[in-house]
């Protein structure tokens, strides 16, 4: 008997609402065992209460923040204009808000976070793999915006204290004032996320609109330096809109893909919290591709001034705020990186590991332990290196982002939406030996599909700066195209090797 399309759910073990969400029927036992702890639980239907604005104002907040920038500003300083730039992230994020909506539907009827979503695909043992892997990255993420952090705290104390904090002796190539920085923005966070998810919600509520008047206060900055907004859109294209610029684009595109492709897997981290499917839908639409162009077209204009002004683009906004001489302004500059950056960070890269870690060892590892193991990875993958370099941050990192979390993705939507129809048996995602279980915990297939799409997607990478060469030449390819082949690589495989193999409840 295979349960790619599973006869409907015994009504004693989860009743369904009239609004479709899904929910453990009234005096049923919640799961438990070793594969169960409360932050792993389904979230209770009446606890559901995350609204549109939200969903909206998350993205909002996430969007606007100091990486995103960084996006926009640096492809201008790999040789894009203003349109070109805000052209491709635009794309981009209307690309990769199908695969957000597809799992993120997953989170308001049924109430679970990401891994346990992918116990349904990968086995429950065996959705350790894409939820240790989804963390990893988020480790790297959280490294580099708390380095972001930490320079703006930096910067604005030199600039209170004066050459004692900015000229102090260096450890590491970097002064030792500015490791104390990292050390300090690194502590706040722990310190947010240690007291829970609705203060997160709070937190990103009044954050979202105070980032978005803090970049229109930088462009507002930058027109006037540079005599009007006028020179701001005049920079010219280094590469035209020929060879030169297609070459460029597809891997930008991909990498533009790669930096909400790790929350195209765990946003049921978020959405399990959603009213209804249309709060998560429609927070989402409206929230992630208009405010991700909003803040690229603001970013390039900024970028594009500086390039008028300084004679060359100025991609890290950090940066930039530190050349002006008033002491206002740059307080209020860097406030709003700061605010930004704590913003999408505690969002975006410690709810989701933390989530994951604690899927890993459900009975010893909690929701805030897993958020500080996070935070400690965080600094041992050495993220400094990763920012330091436009080209290594958007081709290779980003690229190999995007490469191995589309894999993912495509294996997710291929199992929830095409085999199983939406349809999901919530006790059995707990449990040893129900329909979840294939062999030993693990659905080979999907293991199988994983590696032969992270293979192919991120085979043929540069690994620049990271280690010189590419792992597999004869695969370079296809590595400016790593998210999609990644995603449609696994997608089709799963596909096939469940519909030839079928599924049984408990065996391969």
């Amino acid at each position: 008997m295979t349960d790619t399309a599973p006869p409907a759910i015994p009504p004693s073990a989860q009743v369904t609402l009239p609004d479709g969400r899904v929910t453990i029927a009234p005096g049923a036992p919640q799961p438990s065992g070793p594969y169960a702890n409360a932050d792993l639980l389904p979230v209770p239907a009446e606890k559901r209460t995350w609204t549109t604005y939200n969903f909206s104002a998350l993205w909002v907040g996430m969007a606007h923040n100091t990486a995103s920038w960084t996006l926009a500003s640096g492809l201008i300083a790999v040789g894009m204009d203003w349109k070109q730039a805000v052209f491709t992230i635009a794309l981009a994020n209307l690309v990769v808000l199908v695969p957000m909506l597809l799992t993120g539907h997953a989170g308001p009827k049924y109430g679970i976070p990401f891994p346990v979503f992918a116990r349904a695909s990968f086995g429950v043992r065996g959705a350790n793999l894409p939820a240790v892997v989804r963390a990893l990255v988020a480790c790297g993420w959280f490294g580099i915006q708390t380095w972001i952090g930490g320079e703006a705290i930096y910067f604005l104390a030199g600039k209170l204290i004066g050459g004692s904090w900015s000229n102090a002796a260096h450890v590491g190539g970097y002064a030792w004032t500015m490791w104390l920085s990292f050390a300090l923005f690194w502590a706040i966070q722990v310190a947010i996320i240690h007291r829970g998810m609705d203060t997160i919600r709070r937190f990103e509520n009044w954050a979202a609109p105070f980032v978005l008047v803090g970049a229109f206060v930088m462009l507002w900055w930058m027109s006037g330096k540079a005599g009007g907004v006028g020179p701001l859109f005049d920079q010219p294209s280094k590469l035209g809109w020929g060879a030169h610029f297609w070459k460029l684009f597809w891997p930008s595109l991909m990498g533009m893909i790669g930096f909400w492709s790790t929350l195209s897997l765990n946003i049921p981290d978020f959405t399990r919290y959603g009213r209804s499917q249309k709060a998560q839908t429609w927070g989402q639409a409206l929230g992630l591709p208009t405010t991700m162009t909003l803040f690229a077209f603001l970013s390039v204009l900024v970028t594009s001034g500086s390039q008028a002004v300084y004679g060359k683009p100025v991609w890290d906004p950090v940066q930039l705020a530190a050349k002006t001489d008033n002491v206002v302004g740059l307080l209020y500059a860097l406030v709003t990186v700061l605010v930004a950056t704590l913003s999408v960070n505690i969002a975006a890269n410690l709810v989701s590991p933390a989530f994951d870690f604690s899927n890993v060892a459900p009975r010893k590892v909690s929701f805030r332990t897993g958020a500080l193991i996070t935070a400690v990875l965080a600094v041992l993958i050495f993220p400094w290196k990763l920012y330091s370099d436009p080209q290594g941050y958007i081709f290779t990192w980003l690229g190999l982002v995007g490469g191995l979390l589309g894999t993912v993705a495509g294996i997710l939507v291929a199992d929830y939406w095409l085999l199983r129809r939406t349809r999901l048996d919530l006790a059995d995602l707990y449990r040893a030996g129900g329909r979840y279980w294939y062999a030993a915990g693990w659905n080979w297939r999907a293991v199988a599909a994983f590696l032969a799409g992270g293979v192919l997607a991120v085979g043929g990478a540069s690994f620049k700066p990271l280690i010189d060469g590419r792992p597999i030449p004869a695969l370079s390819a296809l590595a400016d195209y790593g998210w999609a082949v990644g995603l449609g690589t696994s997608l089709v495989l799963y596909l096939t090797l469940t519909l030839l193999t079928g599924r049984g409840r408990t065996t391969p």
